[in-house]
């Protein structure tokens, strides 16, 4: 098996696909590292604080999740990629299994997300949509980059992290929803989509009423995610694979309020779009003639960096730069300008013959580039263009200029240390990058092995209720296997997938909200479940989890529902401005039906259910004191 595994490697590896993919797999990673992380600021008290705003333990977590944004800003720009991306890595780790995070507010797509970081370190994120490119050139600033340069990587890092962070989580999570009664009655996207808990701002109840709409999305997520592992490499299928699972993600995002983790999903659909439509559509915006020539001195090397970093961010290459030595001679809108003066300034001839320079040559190119086309304008107007000219002349004039060209320059050495995967996997040793392939493919039997070992524990022994506890040696395995798992979703992220299945909704038939008298006497809604009964903007992610997963379950634990409900009174009660000891907060429970087989308008009547107060809870200083019946489950 590790020969086969070992030849489809070395002979994947000698693919080219288009780096495009993984710039902006890796940008739209860092977009939603860095979402999170704003997420965390805003929570900061609740999730953090042993009594929001009350009891604050961890004063510098603000501090630290600030450098984290940071280091997520450098993931999105591209800038020291394999530092950002390590270290962006090690606070993922650190935040999810050493604080508060890991037991009470797990966001769903933690594990997710520390698995997807982990092979990004290995991947060539400074290809594409980079600063760390733009960083490389200006190394090298007499090199001439064509417009129409377009890196590409190989196939294997588009297929790695599809195979073990959609593959492997499919597969599991496909083995756990067999032994759901209401996922074997194709009802396993319905029933979440007809809790209040768990639905968006958005009603689907009009998508949720039709019947063999919803068994044939159940079952078809069923199939998907049975065969996706065998067959979404295939060149014929992968559209297939790539659209069905776009769209079931697309939907978890827009229906559900778990939305991190459907766009935590969705991102790694960039990894699986066809390498062809890449290309096509790369062609597709670039495919326009410049619209715009600019000619440079090409013996300044001030210069020649100018232009590298323009001709970096013109995305859709509407901007022809050439060397005013070389290429001036051809253009007969320049005939009047003596070859001297012509080097004084950056000219630019547009494709109706207007001839501009200097200030009005960069407010052109920003035109032009069109997504910076304010900033174009901006330099043309009157009052602007004059201290922007004052600074251009300023810094034109006192440039440096070396009789260098393309040809006989000594070009600078590049001090920019290559990435991991450039250092592993680009050796023009044969042997030697034989050598590391099966280094690669002995990890990845490691890998295989370890969610093996998840799916079959908790996937079908746990499932099928057998007890490894009546042999020794069952007993020894048993506890092997648990130490494995603890490794593994620590730091690969690999874990049980068992989300929203039968024993989660099985007496999930109520419902809990909290309000508060304000000077008026008038009853009002903590800002935290409405009185639909759903989770209001922004208590959802981690904080819908706190609550709709661990607070109020079917078998509801008083100790840690008295724990929540201390957290969400202090949080929002000092977010809404409410003087803690002089407010008396409503413990409300409204009835639902979470049923395992299909219900007409059942979202509809489970939002329009009618509460009652079943208790009370009441600040004195920081203790809390909750009234309610002592047996939560008859309630």
């Amino acid at each position: 098996m590790s020969k086969l595994l070992l030849s489809r490697l070395l002979q994947t590896h000698q693919i080219q696909a288009p780096a495009s993919g993984i710039g902006l797999f890796r940008l739209l990673f860092g977009v939603i590292t860095l979402q999170e992380i704003f997420f965390l600021l805003y929570f900061n008290h609740l999730i953090f604080d042993p009594i929001p705003y009350l009891d604050v333990e961890f004063p510098m977590i603000p501090f630290f999740l600030g450098l984290w944004a940071i280091i997520a800003s450098f993931i999105i720009v591209g800038y020291r990629c394999q530092f950002a991306i390590i270290t962006n890595y090690i606070f993922w780790v650190t935040f999810v299994h050493f604080t508060p995070m890991q037991r009470d507010f797990d966001g769903g797509f933690d594990l997710f997300m520390i698995g997807a970081n982990l092979f990004l370190i290995f991947m060539p994120l400074d290809k594409a949509f980079s600063v760390d490119a733009l960083r490389q050139k200006l190394q090298t600033p007499f090199t001439h980059y064509s417009r129409y340069t377009k890196p590409t990587v190989s196939a294997l890092v588009y297929y790695i992290p599809v195979i073990i962070c959609l593959g492997f989580l499919y597969f599991d999570s496909a083995i756990h929803k067999m032994f759901a009664p209401h996922w074997r009655n194709g009802l396993g996207a319905w029933l979440p989509s007809s809790m209040p808990y768990y639905v968006s701002a958005l009603n689907f109840s009009w998508l949720l009423n039709i019947e063999w709409l919803q068994k044939s999305i159940g079952y078809l997520i069923l199939v998907f995610q049975f065969s996706f592992i065998f067959l979404f490499a295939f060149k014929k299928l992968r559209p297939i694979y790539f659209l069905v699972g776009f769209s079931l993600h697309l939907g978890i995002t827009l229906s559900l309020n778990i939305y991190p983790f459907g766009l935590g999903m969705l991102i790694f659909y960039v990894l699986m779009f066809p390498f062809c439509y890449y290309q096509k559509i790369a062609d597709y915006l670039q495919s326009s003639p410049p619209t715009l020539q600019v000619f440079y001195d090409e013996q300044c090397p001030l210069c020649n960096q100018t232009v590298l970093t323009l001709n970096h961010f013109d995305i859709f290459k509407r901007i022809d730069f050439k060397s005013a030595q070389s290429f001036a001679k051809d253009c007969p809108e320049l005939d009047s300008i003596d070859a001297k003066t012509l080097l004084t300034d950056l000219y630019a001839v547009d494709n109706q013959g207007q001839v501009y320079k200097g200030v009005a040559t960069y407010a052109q190119i920003f035109i032009q580039m069109r997504y910076l086309c304010l900033v174009g304008y901006l330099l043309n107007i009157p009052f602007v263009f004059k201290i922007a000219h004052q600074r251009y002349r300023k810094i034109a004039d006192s440039r440096v200029r070396v009789a260098c060209n393309t040809k006989n320059c000594d070009f600078p050495v590049s001090t920019m240390k290559p990435m991991l995967y450039e250092q592993l996997f680009t050796s023009n040793d044969p042997r030697l990058l034989k050598k590391r392939f099966r280094m690669l493919t002995k990890i990845l039997m490691v890998l295989f092995i370890l969610q093996l070992n998840s799916s079959i524990h908790y996937g079908l022994l746990y499932r099928m209720k057998v007890d490894l506890k009546t042999s020794p040696i069952l007993n020894t395995l048993a506890s092997v296997s648990n130490s494995l798992i603890m490794i593994s979703q620590s730091f690969v992220g690999i874990t049980p997938h068992a989300l929203y299945l039968h024993d989660h909704f099985e007496g999930y038939n109520h419902l809990l909200a909290i309000t508060y008298m304000d000077a008026n006497g008038k009853e009002e809604w903590l800002p935290f479940v409405n009185e639909d009964g759903r989770l209001a903007a922004p208590n959802w992610g981690r904080v819908h989890s706190m609550w709709a997963n661990i607070a109020v379950t079917p078998n509801i634990d008083r100790h840690r529902l008295h724990k929540f409900i201390m957290k969400v009174t202090a949080f929002w009660g000092v977010k809404s401005e409410l003087k803690l000891n002089d407010v008396v907060f409503n413990l409300k429970l409204k009835k639902i039906n979470a049923p395992n087989d299909w219900t007409k308008d059942l979202l509809n009547n489970n939002l329009s259910g009618e509460w009652k107060t079943i208790g009370t809870a009441q600040w004195q200083d920081k203790e809390i004191k909750i009234t309610a019946p002592n047996d939560i489950n008859l309630w």
